[in-house]
């Protein structure tokens, strides 16, 4: 049996999503900054795909819809564009959080070194951030606050809506790194009052290489990428509009059937949890109930997770032992240290995310591999016999 549980990582392209890329290459060509017919017609096309994406948000106009090359460029656009925008009002200090996606540190230690000072949070146990511990951070001089709106490996959902509301009140920026979050949970731009926003399409069965940048009107964006004058000046070169277009349509796919899908991929999820909980000295790292739909991240004490993982797949089960991003690191996950797993634990954490294409089937076997490879593995590692023979203390409760 092949399971596919790695969906947080990326996900297949839906039928819908394809079929739109592929009319769009058959039909729709032309360069949208073109002004003969051709181009036109692929303005449209284009114009369509932002109306649809600034709908799925609830974006006031759709004209606060940039495209992007992924959720990687859009969150470098964001915060480059908040620090550099506000320093000459004296404003240089930012907020984070120690578990942000990579795309965000690495941006936010590059603005450090530019004089900028950044306050990093760290969550509760649970991995959500204390909404307090924003309000206690916040500065006459801070510039803006950037928190994402779930978590891509832990899978914890933030109190958004709080931190939006929190930060329009003390007249901060605040951006939410979503790429997690669209088409997978609720997201309204407006009553959240979310500034900006960062999604990527292949995250929700689009295509991969495009994404989304929202910025309320009102922002002024700094261009990361020089060029030409597409996305009203802000974001150079030419238009994928093939690329957009699916995007768009696996987004509203995703939007249009969020309840029903909801329901499913949470009862899957919470079905692998209960089926995992009794392997001994082993954890559910995040929050149990403000999670993913589809999120499972564990964590098994005495052994590595790239093994567990490496063994798993020989059995055709496709998941992993963290990021994808940080996938050739064999650091333990920043996240998982960042909310205070110990380190032994987060060495051997696995992440599986399931979608609605998996079965209860599947997951029962994911649930009867995992028990025989930990245990397994177990008995081959000397570091699991001190534990057992009480030379190591156990970090994690039988």
């Amino acid at each position: 049996m092949r399971v596919y549980a790695d969906n947080a990582a990326t996900t297949y392209m839906s039928d819908a999503a394809k079929a739109k890329l592929i009319e769009c290459l058959d039909n729709y060509n032309g360069n949208p900054n073109s002004l003969h017919s051709d181009g036109q017609r692929t303005q449209e096309v284009l114009d369509e795909a932002r109306q649809t994406v600034a709908d799925c948000i609830n974006a006031a106009k759709a004209n606060e819809i940039y495209f992007t090359s992924g959720g990687s460029e859009a969150d470098n656009q964001a915060l480059i564009s908040a620090a550099r925008g506000l320093a000459p009002k004296g404003k240089k200090h930012l907020i984070t959080t120690n578990i942000e996606h990579h795309a965000i540190l690495h941006t936010m230690a590059k603005l450090e070194k530019e004089g900028f000072e950044v306050t990093y949070l760290a969550p509760e146990a649970n991995g959500i951030v204390d909404v307090k511990k924003v309000e206690d951070a916040i500065r006459e001089d801070t510039a803006l606050v950037s928190i994402m709106f779930a978590n891509n490996e832990m899978g914890a959902i933030q109190p958004i809506a709080e931190i939006g509301a929190l930060c329009k009140s003390k007249g901060v920026l605040f951006h939410t790194d979503a790429v997690q979050a669209a088409a997978h949970l609720p997201i309204d731009v407006q009553a959240m009052n979310i500034d900006m926003l960062s999604m990527s399409g292949h995250k929700f069965h689009g295509p991969k290489g495009i994404g989304v940048l929202y910025a309320r009107n009102g922002i002024r964006l700094i261009n990361v990428i020089e060029g030409g004058a597409q996305e009203r000046g802000k974001r150079a070169g030419t238009v994928n509009v093939p690329a957009i277009a699916s995007m768009a349509v696996a987004l509203k796919e995703g939007c249009d059937n969020m309840e029903e899908n909801m329901k499913k991929v949470s009862a899957l999820r919470d079905r692998l949890i209960e089926g995992l909980k009794d392997i001994p000295y082993s954890q559910l790292n995040g929050d149990p109930v403000k999670r993913l739909p589809g999120n499972v991240n564990y964590s098994f004490e005495g052994v590595e997770g790239e093994s567990l993982l490496l063994h798993l797949d020989m059995y055709g089960i496709e998941c992993s032992s963290g990021s994808a991003c940080t996938s050739e690191s064999l650091d333990p996950s920043h996240v998982l240290t960042g909310m205070g797993v110990p380190v032994e634990a987060a060495h051997g954490s696995l992440r599986f995310s399931l979608d609605t294409d998996n079965t209860e089937e599947e997951v029962d076997y994911i649930i009867e591999k995992v028990h025989s490879v930990v245990e397994r593995y177990r008995k081959m590692s000397p570091y699991w016999e001190d534990l057992e023979s009480g030379k190591r203390e156990h970090c994690i409760s039988k």
